[in-house]
């Protein structure tokens, strides 16, 4: 009998058989797919206890699933959710439905909105993939192809194959995407500065907060810079990272001694002030425009993300002060 406040994820024991598309993918991976809302230490218990076997033998959570795999997978209970943070957040989703720029049966490449969460979790439970999870019912896989900081806005892919995952991760890998983001920084930026490599170091503090800082023990970390528009105390750049470090344009620009608008991070105050007074109040940090092969048919696509109203009316209004 279920318990009260528990939720049955998975009611009976299932025999599934893994697919060409499924193959390749840890079995952790796998089974947090299939069972949405189980949380990742129910998973490892369960293939731990042995409970979770593939060809009826035991597993590793970091085992790899071979086509024509069969998995057994137990029935699972959970705690009851609370459903309010969804329904608080309808109003997101259904945004969300006209920032996609374009869809086909391989992937999604959306818009991003600035403050939501590519993936609920770090105290949060919405992000965009269970956003698009609830728009998109139907669809049997959605991944994130790579990740954006909750504050910043633009261009996000995400797989609806993993064949069109693997794909995209090696495009990723071999560095043949290319992303391109626009930057409101403080004062003058140099003409000179084109290039800023500088290694990066991710420290975690006791509270979980992610910092990352130029070290010399940090991995190598390539941005490169040019002048979009000048303004009397500030510039638009647009910043092109060759590798994918966390918050690496926002790191770099700072070492350069031009830190982005409203970075709480890596801000200056004074100029994050300034900038509040104009009307803004999110990070000044976007997306624009992405390069990339399709995952299937290999044909070159490029997408361009319109910044939102908001930086738009900043940038007006620092042209008439000009």
């Amino acid at each position: 009998m279920t318990k009260q406040n528990e939720k049955i994820i998975n009611s009976s024991v299932k025999m599934l058989i893994i697919s060409e598309d499924e193959s390749g993918q840890r079995i952790d991976n796998y089974l947090l797919a299939k069972l949405k809302g189980v949380p990742k230490s129910l998973i490892y218990r369960i293939v731990r206890k042995g409970e979770v076997r593939v060809n009826k033998g035991r597993i590793k959570p970091e085992y790899k699933l071979q086509t024509g795999d069969v998995v057994r997978i137990p029935p699972v209970r959970v705690a009851e959710k609370n459903d309010a943070s969804i329904s608080k957040n309808l109003n997101k989703v259904a945004a969300l439905e006209n920032q996609i720029l374009f869809e086909d049966d391989c992937l999604i490449v959306l818009n991003k909105p600035s403050g939501i969460a590519v993936h609920g979790g770090s105290g949060l439970n919405f992000g965009v993939i269970e956003a698009l999870r609830a728009l998109r019912p139907e669809a049997r896989f959605l991944e994130l192809v790579h990740r954006l900081d909750r504050d910043t806005s633009g261009i996000l892919l995400i797989a609806k194959k993993r064949s069109a995952l693997r794909n995209l991760h090696e495009q990723l890998r071999v560095k043949t995407v290319q992303k391109d983001y626009l930057a409101l920084v403080r004062g003058q930026w140099q003409s000179h500065i084109k290039v800023i490599q500088a290694p990066l170091l991710k420290n975690e503090l006791s509270s979980g907060e992610r910092i990352v800082r130029v070290s010399e023990q940090g991995k190598p970390s390539e941005t490169r810079f040019s002048i979009e528009e000048r303004y009397t105390n500030a510039t638009l750049v647009k910043a092109s990272p060759v590798t994918g470090r966390t918050h690496q344009i926002r790191v770099h620009t700072q070492y350069a001694g031009h830190p982005i608008a409203l970075d709480d991070k890596y801000g200056d105050k004074d100029f994050d002030k300034q900038m509040n007074e104009l009307g803004l109040n999110r990070l000044f940090l976007h997306a624009f425009s992405i390069r990339f092969e399709h995952p299937k048919n290999g044909e070159t696509l490029r997408f361009n993300a319109p910044l939102d109203h908001q930086m738009k009316a900043i940038l007006q209004k620092l042209r008439e002060s000009k």
